[in-house]
């Protein structure tokens, strides 16, 4: 997936300005699609110029004019074009499992902290996903009905909880073996 289809679902969405956009990236969208806010405003200007998205100036009242974004016919068209064609499935690069696969080869106890340091980042992250859940969908069988791009925005939310979680789960086990490794008389003891 490229930005610009980040881009072109987020704006879709909502249309908005630069600054709009970047906000939606670090609350909801960068945590499947990462991009810096000069990567965000580079694309932008080329996606404009490529004619798949119109920006119009925005008057402001005691702030300078802001520029926002929607989405053009093109633009519609190319993620459109884009969501029909096939892609691979992602394949899992985990820096930290090679690294607890080379702990063999030294000292397994020596990988505790780290391994507790990305116990605590997916616990926060798991945390934050709970808390946004919470905010946006506060009544998952409630009598108001969610339009698709709700549903749509909830059921990959909830992917990001169950992969949280199936990671914490997984650490809890990392960290049970390397306690068990670290307390276990070395070889020729």
């Amino acid at each position: 997936m490229a930005l610009d289809h980040a881009i072109l679902v987020s704006l879709l969405e909502q249309p908005g300005s630069g600054y709009e956009l970047a906000r939606r990236f670090e609350r909801s969208i960068g945590h499947f699609w990462t991009a810096t806010h000069q990567q965000i405003y580079r694309v932008l200007g080329r996606m404009v110029a490529d004619g798949l998205l119109l920006v119009r100036e925005v008057e402001q009242e005691g702030r300078p004019d802001k520029k926002e974004y929607s989405v053009t016919g093109p633009g519609r068209s190319a993620l459109a074009a884009w969501l029909h064609k096939p892609i691979e499935p992602e394949t899992l690069r985990h820096d930290l499992a090679v690294k607890i696969r080379g702990a063999a080869f030294d000292d397994p106890a020596a990988l505790i902290h780290e391994v507790e340091r990305h116990h605590q980042a997916h616990r926060d992250r798991l945390a934050h996903y709970l808390a946004g859940e919470r905010r946006d969908f506060p009544e998952p069988d409630g009598p108001a009905p969610r339009n698709p791009g709700q549903e749509l925005q909830h059921v990959v939310l909830r992917g990001g909880i169950a992969y949280e979680r199936m990671t914490i789960a997984w650490l809890d086990d990392v960290l049970a073996t390397l306690h068990r490794l670290a307390a276990a008389p070395g070889p020729g003891a």
